[in-house]
């Protein structure tokens, strides 16, 4: 271990709260059988690993964020994942994208919680392939890794932005029927965004798939309608 991956674990155990250790296990599904089994906590809030990972990411190798990431404690892979992204939006070359792209793919075990997958995938892998081939995404989705799988689906948000809605409708119906609620609501999710972008688009998607849906999923999608058309998709109306 470096003297700067100590100097940022040190920095997060100082702003480790106590309440928050013992709440994030409920919070975050350690529990025996749960999707986040055996994870660990420091209880140190996101904007406190936010600050940290923005005064070393210039910095810090990726063997040092590779040692941040493999941790057992939930703060410090995230605020690794952290460190990767604010290193990867500076780079402007295509050659060291692609090695940091390569790197968080081989990282992918332990960005193993919602809350990595969603800090991170979208900004990196989302950016990356934007106008590349999606069959990565594809091939993650026939993984039976929930993880993999959230990646698939919330690495589209960036493409979704920005008017490209093809490749996460495909993934959105191919994880219509999932049987994971956190899959549920990154689809839910999704739709949401591309509605935001063209209300026309997630509503001739719905209006086709909506009976099959799962409820979590139905609502996260509908959540920015208009109350009478929510109810009519939850009342089986349309």
């Amino acid at each position: 271990m470096t003297l700067l991956v100590e100097q940022i674990k040190a920095a997060l155990a100082d702003k480790a709260i106590p309440e928050k250790a013992a709440f994030f296990p409920r919070f975050f599904k350690s529990g025996p059988g749960e999707y986040g089994e055996g994870d660990k906590f420091l209880g140190v809030k996101v904007p406190e690993q936010r600050k940290i990972a923005k005064s070393v990411f210039k910095e810090i190798s990726l063997k040092e964020i590779s040692t941040l990431m493999k941790d057992p404690y939930h703060e410090v892979r995230l605020t690794g994942v952290l460190i990767l992204v604010y290193k990867y939006q500076k780079i402007k070359n295509e050659e060291d994208q692609k090695a940091i792209v390569d790197f968080y793919l081989d990282h992918l075990p332990w960005v193993n919680n919602w809350d990595l997958v969603d800090s991170s995938c979208h900004h990196i892998l989302g950016h990356y392939y934007l106008n590349r081939d999606k069959s990565l995404f594809y091939e993650l989705a026939e993984k039976d890794h929930l993880w993999s799988q959230r990646v698939a689906m919330v690495t589209s948000y960036y493409w979704i932005k920005r008017g490209k809605y093809e490749d996460a409708l495909i993934l959105a119906e191919k994880f219509i029927s999932h049987p994971h609620d956190l899959m549920h609501k990154a689809v839910g999710w999704m739709l949401r965004e591309i509605g935001n972008q063209d209300y026309e688009v997630e509503y001739e998607f719905l209006k086709k798939h909506y009976r099959q849906m799962p409820r979590t999923a139905l609502r996260y999608a509908i959540e920015k309608f208009d109350e009478e058309v929510r109810h009519d998709f939850l009342k089986g109306r349309v």
